[in-house]
């Protein structure tokens, strides 16, 4: 078998089913010998889910077909849920320094564990990349003095990092906003597994109505999905309230996920009159395609948004998209008026205007949700190796100079 060329590590806090199959790929790769280093496995174990308010197990495997090592953790409060210190695995010294890698991935600095992994890169010369999610919008409405105690620490740290490794074009902005030049980022687009949920798609398109009808949605309703937990920052009770302005008849919204707003929305529901209002309460990943597939409008309206790979997802399934201002993947994947469209959060008047003339308007439905998938299919994880095999080279034809 011929030697890989690149040795590369990566440091996750935990399993993430939209990480575990991009870590496949990349083991897959002939020229990187990838070892992934996890702090925890909650993500791959029943856990209690805080925002779900519920024990949660995913049904797709996370840990399979890569090589992986569980870290020991110290922390006196062990959990992912608790940063900085839930995470102290002090075990990530040892492995950086006798592993000899010619890189490290740190994905963020919200624990313990990833500034041990940071300084003893540093002390070792050994060439970090950093992956996060961070975006400048978000990052502007904190208090001026964290801005400047971060400014602070960032500027030193990044000096350190070889290459970012940059999710989306806001995520760009968050690292130039701290001092980050253009030639240190490398493009590696926040992407799900469009392979498998493509193929879905192509299973089931022709059991569109079978699937709504085993769902228990009515099949001659035009579905609108909502596809995230019922909690105050995915602001799911501004959906509600525009779709019960939308002036169309044969309508349903279906509210995708759990939350401790669930019995707020179906009170309201019940109050006002509202119909064809579904509440499926959790959902598995191996479950998630058929709603897609019953579904022709997907909203994401949240008040807080890094990303929201919900809408990746959605548009594998060909469909049209509303987003909020302040969900982190609109200016990259929603094309106003193209694909969807994009309104002020809190605004649910202009949801309302949106919502409206999707449900009215079949034709304009299926152009959208054709450029979504001409868009998303551009949008994977052949990129993102693309991406990490360039900073590998540049990182290694500057270590020869």
């Amino acid at each position: 078998m011929k030697k890989k060329i690149f040795k590369l590590a990566f440091l996750l806090s935990h399993p993430i089913q939209y990480f575990s199959p991009l870590l496949e790929k990349i083991t897959l790769h002939p020229d990187i010998d990838l070892t992934v280093y996890y702090c925890s496995l909650e993500g791959a174990r029943e856990m209690i889910d805080v925002e779900f308010n519920e024990v949660v197990k995913w049904d797709i495997a996370l840990l399979n077909n890569y090589k992986y090592k569980r870290l020991r953790n110290y922390s006196l409060i062990p959990s992912t849920h608790k940063k900085p210190l839930g995470l102290v695995n002090v075990g990530i010294i040892w492995e950086i320094f006798n592993g000899k890698y010619d890189a490290i991935i740190i994905h963020g600095w919200n624990y313990v564990t990833a500034w041990l992994a940071y300084i003893t890169s540093i002390l070792l010369r050994n060439p970090l990349f950093i992956r996060g999610d961070s975006s400048l919008y978000f990052e502007l409405l904190k208090p001026s003095w964290k801005l400047l105690i971060k400014k602070l620490i960032f500027r030193i740290l990044f000096k350190f990092v070889y290459g970012f490794l940059v999710v989306g074009s806001s995520n760009a902005k968050f690292y130039s906003y701290y001092g980050v030049p253009k030639s240190k980022m490398f493009w590696t687009p926040f992407a799900v597994d469009n392979d498998r949920f493509t193929k879905k798609y192509d299973e089931l398109f022709s059991k569109k109505m079978e699937t709504k009808k085993q769902l228990g949605i009515p099949h001659k309703k035009v579905v609108l999905l909502f596809c995230a937990k019922l909690i105050n920052r995915k602001n799911p009770i501004d959906v509600l309230m525009a779709y019960e302005k939308v002036r169309y008849e044969d309508k349903a919204l279906v509210f995708l996920g759990e939350g401790n707003l669930r019995k707020q929305l179906e009170e309201y529901a019940k109050s006002k009159g509202i119909e064809n209002v579904f509440f499926t309460g959790f959902i598995n990943q191996s479950q998630l395609p058929y709603y897609y597939l019953s579904s022709d409008i997907v909203v994401l309206p949240s008040i807080i948004e890094p990303w929201g790979l919900v809408v990746n997802e959605a548009m594998c399934f060909h469909l049209p998209i509303i987003v909020s201002n302040h969900v982190g993947c609109h200016p990259d994947l929603i094309k106003h008026g193209e694909n969807g469209f994009v309104y002020t959060s809190g605004d649910t008047n202009e949801l309302t205007l949106y919502l409206e003339k999707l449900f009215t308007q079949k034709e304009l439905r299926e152009k959208m949700g054709e450029k979504s998938y001409e868009i998303i299919k551009e949008w994977d994880y052949e990129q993102d190796i693309d991406g990490i095999l360039k900073a590998l080279q540049d990182c290694c034809k500057a270590k020869k100079k």
